[in-house]
């Protein structure tokens, strides 16, 4: 979530506004609705990695693992008991039950995936020395059960939630001035959190440049938008609005102008949420802080984590090895399809940028006509007349990044980081922008799994600074798992 630091307007002030109780009330009824949808999250995780005990118990009976010894319901229930209450009380210390989903919800999955190993290294220890009735091979395939069964479950939750909030359950309105880049994070990061109870009806912004568009969430697809309304935040716009809460996502504001719309705020009985302000240093990213109830915004270069940098190279090296080894059959079917279709090579080769700013050559499947130029912006769709039949066909279903697995071996490319730009583009890079080089380019990635893969990669810089800062070996499981699961299609 984005910090947003919230004023609330005195009570009787409220009250004689609206003229009811109902602003009085809702604060309390607000924190219980949290209580009970956290409750059910909570059951559900339970639920959830309890039955996988039982699905994995399953795969080793049909599977005939180990000595294949028939368990009693009795010790598999008490077994699916502890791991699962281990499990949830991992997951609430990773912070999975807060009220704000992050980027693509892959940190959720990175959780889960964290707390699997977890619970995986703390059960097989005690398995042996406590000389439990259950076979270690129930404990390895939960392993690779419980999270798969954990993240269906948490979509299925999330599309629930989604359809309740739908209904006008819990959820306050919300105005959103700024149609910035800011008014656009503020936004995203309400529609992904149906837990905040917090529904976008309007976003509002004064300047003229920003009349007639649209803003789009961060998603795998643009299913949720919201049209610009220009227009200047007084107490009848938000009245008309039915606006509960204004949040001011545009910074370096006037105080003037803060004042201005927090007095009408508090004279339409809304609350008043604003972005920390000041401006920042172009190479240095930012970060949010909650201590106790107060913001802070925290800048600075990312940490390096040692052990997580002298893991992912052979990480890189196992995986692409055996994908390559795998996929050799399907690359050959690909080669096939790509002569038969239109005359030029198999293969596509161009300069990219990588790690710090050290250039390479690229390798794709060829997916557009030997006329078009080499070096030009990607197609923002498919209908694109540079993009052969065959071309279509391999962006939509990501086949024509396989030969990257040889960049990876050769070290110039990762399985996922920031996607290598070409040469021209890095030229014309910001501050901000340039800190895409400070790590390997990637296969695949956030803006990679977004919808906004098909717009510029330097100009929705957000993903990449996302995963900079957060990037560990298990967010780059996740995405890999989000990828496959979510994300194979393309432009």
């Amino acid at each position: 979530m984005l910090g947003v630091s919230i004023e609330s307007p005195a009570e009787e002030d409220a009250q004689k506004v609206r003229g009811d109780s109902a602003s009085k009330k809702w604060p309390k009824l607000y924190h219980r609705f949290q209580w009970v949808e956290q409750l059910f999250e909570r059951l559900a995780d339970e639920v959830t990695v309890g039955a996988s005990i039982f699905v994995s118990y399953w795969i080793y009976r049909t599977l005939h693992l180990g000595q294949n010894v028939e368990y009693p319901l009795r010790s598999l229930g008490v077994t699916a008991f502890i791991v699962a209450t281990l499990y949830m009380i991992l997951l609430d210390r990773e912070g999975a039950y807060r009220t704000g989903n992050s980027l693509l919800r892959v940190k959720e999955t990175e959780s889960i995936l964290r707390v699997a190993m977890q619970v995986f290294l703390f059960t097989i220890p005690v398995t042996f020395f406590a000389h439990l009735q259950v076979s270690r091979w129930i404990f390895v395939l939960s392993l690779l059960v419980a999270p798969v069964m954990e993240i269906f479950q948490k979509q299925l939750t999330l599309a629930a939630l989604r359809k309740l909030r739908s209904t006008g359950f819990g959820v306050k309105r919300v105005v959103i001035y700024g149609a910035g880049p800011s008014g656009r994070r503020v936004f995203s990061a309400l529609v992904r959190s149906p837990k905040l109870g917090l529904q976008p009806v309007a976003i509002v912004d004064d300047d003229i440049s920003h009349k007639g568009q649209q803003v789009f969430n961060y998603s795998y697809r643009r299913d949720q938008k919201l049209d610009v309304m220009h227009a200047a935040i007084d107490v009848e716009l938000l009245t008309r609005l039915r606006c509960e809460f204004l949040i001011l996502a545009t910074e370096n504001l006037a105080p003037e102008r803060i004042d201005e719309m927090s007095t009408a705020a508090r004279e339409a009985g809304a609350r008043l949420g604003y972005l920390s302000t000041g401006s920042l240093p172009g190479d240095l990213l930012t970060e949010f802080a909650d201590l106790d109830g107060m913001m802070l915004k925290v800048v600075g270069k990312p940490e390096r984590h040692w052990s997580y940098e002298a893991a992912k190279r052979p990480y890189d090296l196992v995986f692409a090895g055996i994908v390559i080894l795998f996929g050799l059959p399907a690359l050959l079917v690909v080669s096939l399809m790509v002569a038969l279709d239109s005359p030029g090579p198999i293969f596509f080769r161009q300069t990219r940028v990588g790690l710090r700013g050290k250039p390479f050559r690229m390798f794709k499947v060829r997916t557009m006509h030997t006329h078009a130029p080499k070096y030009g912006f990607s197609p923002k769709g498919s209908e694109d007349p540079r993009i052969t039949r065959v071309g279509r066909i391999l962006r939509r279903t990501s086949l024509d990044e396989l030969p990257q697995l040889i960049n990876v071996l050769r070290g110039e490319m990762s399985l996922v980081g920031p996607r290598p730009e070409m040469p021209f583009i890095v030229e014309q890079y910001t501050e901000m922008q340039k800190q895409r080089l400070a790590v390997r380019p990637g296969i695949t990635g956030l803006w990679q799994l977004s919808a906004d893969r098909s717009e510029l990669i330097h100009e929705n810089i957000q993903y990449d600074l996302y995963y900079i800062s957060n990037r560990s070996f298990f967010m780059d499981c996740a995405i890999l798992i989000h990828t496959l699961l979510f994300a194979m299609r393309g432009v």
